[in-house]
């Protein structure tokens, strides 16, 4: 069958689930959006393995506290919003606000998230009334395809229609291409080709922009409480989260506290350029990250490079040779490896921070550890990007965490920086149209002269 009949069956079947889907009310969405949730919940560690043992990237015990994480903290997000009919009324411009289904999602999903992807995407298409089909990656076609049919089963007990969640379970870029070609709207989560094509679909599309999140660690801290949440961020799932912290840009006069603190904490340090060089050549062999080291151990990534580190190191920390095109290092290491910068004035940090975005990761993220307010203020007023994580570590928390006030997610927007069509992270507003219903208000109207005043 070719590519285009193929999915022209997928998506009549997906538009015909969605018509019938429109008869159900907000407690009816709302349990199955919380379905699709509890089953990931109730299913992590299985999944987790699973998604270990066919990607062969991450961490299997991160990836159970991620299937958990992410499930619980969206769904906490999502229960009691409105999503259907009349949503919400504001009487001082007197506007009602319908919401109303866009129609059949596309969802591009990563091999890097094979499972809360899929079900993130899903319950947010849902959530807006819409059907969804994804499109995974082939390297993690058997988890998500497991992670879909798991949803399925629990949206057929709550009497859902039948295809409101599909997948293409034998995917290819022609019946991805299609995919996006014959939907409503696209969600597109992995690397920039991919975003690339998205936008070039004809659809209405959010996708996702590189990351490459600088952390800039300030005075008059705790350096060994600092350092751990910085470390315990870059290894989560062995580095291939897009949020994940890929530097330290550490005061000068408190370099070596920083650094020796982060030694405490597992770091494994290189000052030596000649040893440092053997990294960049098998991470980055042609100035582009090497598949083979993402996702994987520091005993891994240092076997390839011929480097012995001891057996207990959670993460390498390269002393940087620069900042920006100075050093190739500078760019997302999707690994457990960071690099080490130092500067003079705050305002050199940020600097530093914006000129490695600049290279990679524009419109993504950065970290600050800091209790100074004005400092926390300037970096967010300077820098690039469309979240500043404050005194926590990002790769748990970027996307949304029950601690801050980020959306939940596993699609974090990067603006035009990154060029994405939204600098926030994507949430289930993202996926659904609004009418408004314009009264007359009744208000005095101004004069030309009070306008103008």
């Amino acid at each position: 069958m070719e590519a285009k009949e193929y999915i022209s069956i997928l998506v009549a079947k997906a538009r015909k689930a969605q018509k019938q889907f429109e008869d159900f009310n907000q407690e009816q969405v709302d349990n199955m959006v919380r379905a699709i949730a509890k089953v990931v919940y109730d299913n992590a560690e299985i999944l987790a393995r699973e998604s270990v043992d066919e990607t062969r990237m991450g961490v299997y015990e991160d990836k159970v506290a991620k299937n958990r994480g992410k499930s619980k903290t969206i769904w906490n997000n999502l229960k009691g919003k409105k999503s259907r009919g009349i949503i919400d009324e504001d009487k001082e411009k007197n506007l009602i606000y319908v919401a109303k289904p866009i129609g059949v999602v596309c969802a591009v999903t990563p091999t890097t998230n094979p499972v809360v992807t899929p079900m993130c995407n899903s319950m947010f298409a849902l959530k807006g009334g819409n059907a969804i089909i994804v499109a995974p990656h082939p390297r993690s076609k058997k988890i998500s395809t497991h992670t879909v049919k798991l949803m399925n089963e629990e949206l057929k007990k709550l009497g859902a229609p039948n295809n409101l969640i599909q997948i293409i379970e034998e995917p290819s870029i022609e019946l991805t291409t299609e995919l996006m070609k014959a939907c409503d709207v696209v969600l597109a989560t992995g690397g920039m080709a991919m975003v690339k094509s998205a936008y070039s679909s004809g659809k209405p599309s959010f996708g996702v922009g590189a990351g490459n999140v600088q952390v800039i660690v300030d005075k008059d801290l705790d350096f060994i409480v600092v350092t751990n949440k910085i470390i315990q961020g870059r290894i989560f799932d062995n580095g291939i989260i897009c949020s994940g912290e890929q530097s330290i840009i550490a005061p000068a006069d408190k370099y070596e506290d920083v650094i020796n603190a982060a030694k405490e904490n597992g770091a494994y340090y290189i000052e030596d350029d000649a040893t440092i060089e053997k990294f960049r050549k098998v991470m980055f062999p042609d100035g582009h990250i090497n598949g083979d080291v993402v996702g994987q151990s520091v005993q891994k990534i240092a076997a390839l490079a011929e480097v012995d580190v001891p057996e207990e190191t959670k993460v390498l920390l390269f002393k940087a040779k620069g900042f920006g095109n100075a050093d190739v290092l500078c760019k997302e290491k999707m690994c457990p490896a960071m690099i080490a910068l130092k500067y003079d004035t705050f305002e050199d940090a940020v600097a530093i921070a914006q000129a490695n975005l600049d290279i990679e990761g524009k419109g993504h993220t950065t970290v600050i550890h800091s209790n100074n307010v004005d400092h926390i203020r300037y970096a967010g007023e300077k820098l690039t990007i469309s979240r500043l994580v404050v005194n926590a570590p990002s790769s748990t928390t970027a996307g949304g965490s029950l601690l801050n006030g980020f959306a939940p997610t596993t699609t974090l927007g990067c603006g035009t920086w990154g060029n994405n069509s939204i600098s926030e992270n994507l949430d289930y507003k993202h996926l659904m149209n609004v009418s408004r219903i314009g009264f007359v208000r009744n208000i005095e109207v101004p004069t030309d002269e009070e306008i103008w005043a």
